[in-house]
């Protein structure tokens, strides 16, 4: 805790004061967020295919690939989810 405060300047802002952790944490959080939004953004361009259209890209491997990295995501999720309760539990102990 006082290496932390000895690193912070008059003036600045939270956000200047993230430890390594936290913005390791911070910067995950926001690469499993931005990677969730683009996931449904793909999933409701895929509805607007007409069936055909559709179903010959469910078919390529690229659809495969990204269904597969889906499932890697949320298991990433759970993991940033448990870093996040690691790092309160190191602020609090």
């Amino acid at each position: 805790m006082a290496d932390e405060q000895e690193n912070r300047s008059p003036g600045s802002t939270p956000e200047d004061n993230l430890t390594s952790t936290e913005l390791a944490h911070t910067i995950i959080e926001s690469l499993v967020d931005h990677t969730r939004i683009v996931s449904d953004l793909i999933a409701v361009m895929a509805q607007a295919l007409d069936e055909d259209s559709q179903k010959a890209l469910t078919l390529t491997p690229q659809w495969q690939a990204y269904l597969e990295s889906r499932r890697r995501m949320e298991t990433t999720r759970e993991e940033v989810e448990k870093f996040a309760e690691m790092m309160k539990d190191t602020r609090v102990g």
